[in-house]
């Protein structure tokens, strides 16, 4: 299992620097064809690092507010403190803050940037549709993450697709409202403007694409982390078989946060959207656990 874990580590990792590696070349696809040089490359990182920087400081935040999860305290919600506070001293780790989400669904999602700076927000259907096991199976799962530093992972590759489609939506506005159209200095100059275009509007696909790995490999990981931390894998498969059964969707859920979460928020309805989900298929991860557990 710890090799699992070092291998998803390992893949992640690649997977960001190729993200990162798109950014730049979108920049320099740019700049190819409004012939302005390094600017274009330039004026790519600039955009991801603000907007990777903004989100390391204030994305936690951002998250909970757009899922609408609530603060809570322990008088509140004393079983759910119980729970977060003996896995978080199995796994040592500081108590994050805790929050509720009011949905019938059954998800849950962490965030922030580090594991002293961390939060848990899980929805009303979580706390009343799950077993004790269960859930504690849910809340190592999302303290993997936390320990792991995939939240701080995750945000930041949520942060470079919205960089990436930025970028590329300001290309096609310039073009659109009579951009320079680039110097034409020969056929090598043509092949490496229909090269920049075609990167432009590839790009965000790729980004998209780069995000879907990530995420998917990450609920793995945490999967398997989470086990170890509870040694009862049986607890969270049986989670994840309630979420499949329950097919809801969440009512705040997003495009850009639904990698956060421990299971797709739009629940199974929409096959098409299913198909691009930034998780893995739930049965695969059942098996995957209950091949520990035997």
């Amino acid at each position: 299992t710890y090799d699992v874990i070092a291998s998803n580590k390992r893949r992640s990792v690649i997977l960001v620097v190729v993200f990162v590696v798109f950014v730049v070349a979108l920049g320099w696809g740019f700049g190819r064809l409004y012939s302005t040089g390094m600017a274009g490359v330039v004026t790519a990182v600039v955009v991801a690092v603000v907007m990777t920087l903004v989100s390391y400081s204030s994305g936690d935040q951002i998250a909970l507010w757009s899922a609408g999860a609530k603060p809570v305290t322990k008088a509140q919600v004393p079983e759910l403190y119980r729970i977060v506070e003996n896995l978080s001293i199995t796994a040592g780790l500081p108590m994050p803050k805790l929050y509720v989400m009011i949905d019938p669904a059954i998800n849950a999602f962490a965030t922030g940037r580090d594991p002293k700076h961390s939060s848990i927000a899980v929805t009303s259907g979580a706390l009343e549709k799950l077993e004790n096991e269960e859930l504690e199976g849910v809340l190592a799962h999302e303290l993997s993450h936390v320990k792991n530093y995939d939240v701080r992972l995750m945000m930041l590759v949520v942060v470079l697709v919205g960089a990436v489609t930025l970028l590329a939506d300001i290309f096609f506005r310039t073009r659109l409202f009579g951009g320079r159209s680039g110097r034409r200095d020969g056929q090598a100059g043509g092949i490496l403007m229909i090269v920049g275009i075609v990167l432009l509007i590839l790009s965000p696909i790729f980004a998209r694409l780069i995000q879907f790995a990530v995420s998917r490999r990450r609920e793995f990981l945490a999967d398997a982390s989470g086990a170890l931390l509870t040694r009862y894998p049986e607890g969270l498969a049986r989670a994840l078989e309630k979420i499949a059964a329950d097919k809801q969707s969440l009512r705040h859920a997003t495009e850009a946060t639904a990698p956060l979460y421990i299971s797709n928020p739009f629940g199974p309805k929409k096959s098409f959207r299913n198909i691009f989900s930034t998780h893995p298929p739930l049965d695969e991860r059942i098996k995957a656990l209950r091949a520990m557990g035997g």
